[in-house]
């Protein structure tokens, strides 16, 4: 593989992530915020290995005899589409060597915070999501997705019914519908709300805001919430979920995003300091995980 396809850091790790085999974990815990990623530290029994790297901050250590990593994602699906391939091709890499017969899988949890889309799930509440529709477009750039769409009978189902009721215009993203998975859902989120989870390639247009700038579309938020397959609703709206779904399963991962909800958009309200309960999302996702 050419070197400037597989971009290897200095001492053979994943360029952007510096992870690689032995320092990665096969339980994978993704938050966005590089800081949050301390968090882990006051969970986690032993540390046994930790980087940083622009806004990449791995922390891999055990809980409770379970090996974990922790990893701070930044902010959008475009470092999502680096993280997801990075962590694939960290499992087959070992000092720079490449190992492509590797058969290890990730099990991997997204904690983020999030906006609610229904006026009756608060500011604190916990929303998981069962499926994932892609307003970013990412995924299409992938010729596997392409052709992956026989095989996703359900997701093809709801991406046709998403498009009818929405009625983009064709100069945006095609969006892409994709399923998380039911074990971490059933491991993790029981007592959360379910819901589909909405991934904006931004956080100001994208999810219906007017500052200087308007939405291109009129009544996002509104024509969002309005949506059900199969009775699910559009619970909230955030940036980085249909990617991590998206990049699972063509990879052959696990993955689950559990979000905690610091807007209301219905309502216009905000959490403003978020910090105590996302530490205790934290410390379930952690003890549920292992």
């Amino acid at each position: 593989m050419k070197a400037s396809e597989l971009v290897l850091a200095p001492d053979g790790s994943l360029y952007h992530i510096h992870l690689m085999s032995s320092t990665l974990a096969d339980k994978v815990l993704l938050v966005g915020d590089p800081a949050r990623v301390d968090m882990f530290k006051e969970i986690f029994e032993r540390i046994d290995f930790e980087s940083h790297n622009r806004e990449l901050h791995a922390l891999t250590g055990i809980y409770h005899g379970s090996r974990m990593t922790a990893l701070s994602t930044g902010m959008g699906c475009d470092n999502i589409d680096i993280v997801m391939t990075e962590l694939d091709a960290a499992l087959r890499v070992e000092n720079g060597e490449w190992n492509p017969k590797s058969d290890r899988h990730l099990q991997l949890v997204r904690i983020g915070t999030s906006g609610s889309l229904q006026a009756d799930i608060d500011c604190g509440s916990h929303v998981a999501a069962r499926y994932a529709i892609g307003l970013d477009g990412l995924m299409n750039y992938y010729k596997e997705w392409n052709e992956s769409k026989s095989q996703r009978a359900e997701e093809s189902k709801m991406e046709e019914a998403f498009l009818q009721h929405m009625q983009f215009d064709n100069h945006l993203a095609r969006p892409y519908c994709v399923a998380g998975s039911e074990p971490l859902l059933d491991r993790i989120a029981t007592d959360m709300h379910h819901g589909i989870t909405a991934t904006a390639p931004g956080f100001y247009g994208p999810q219906g805001r007017t500052i200087r700038l308007h939405p291109a579309i009129d009544n996002l938020n509104e024509k969002l919430a309005s949506f059900r397959f199969e009775g699910t609703p559009v619970t909230n709206l955030e940036m980085e979920t249909s990617a991590i779904y998206g990049f699972s399963h063509l990879l052959g991962h696990e993955a689950l995003t559990v979000c905690l909800i610091i807007a209301n958009r219905p309502r216009g309200t905000f959490l403003n300091d978020y910090h105590p309960q996302m530490r205790q999302l934290v410390g379930t996702v952690v003890e549920r995980l292992a």
